[in-house]
């Protein structure tokens, strides 16, 4: 298997997995148990070693443009919507925004549009 296919289901099976656990995390929030905090820092690791193994470090194409800015505003909005100093409708609200961002990225991920 080329360092490639390893980074790349790395990459896929740390998302899925930082994904899931989010949303745990919205739901014990949501019943009065608010708890760890975690980073993807092995999602992130895999994704700057994609874009330099599979040769886009010198010229990306859209789609990876948009996960990478989405990205960053999903991180934003989790953080938002794990606060638990700030009102319950401005963490609905984030988690709202985090959520259809990832969905955005999952969709650019797997068709690759532009």
């Amino acid at each position: 298997m080329t360092s490639y296919m390893i980074l790349k289901h790395l990459h896929m099976t740390t998302a899925y997995l930082t994904i899931t656990l989010f949303a745990l995390r919205l739901l014990l929030d949501a019943v009065g148990r608010p708890g760890w905090r975690q980073t993807p820092l092995i999602l992130l690791v895999a994704a700057i070693s994609l874009v330099f193994v599979a040769g886009y470090a010198s010229a990306m194409p859209g789609w990876l443009i948009a996960k990478i800015v989405l990205l960053f505003g999903y991180i934003i909005a989790g953080v938002f919507a794990l606060k638990t100093t700030l009102g319950k409708p401005v963490r609905i609200s984030a988690a709202v925004l985090a959520l259809v961002q990832v969905s955005v990225i999952l969709h650019l991920a797997m068709t690759k549009p532009f």
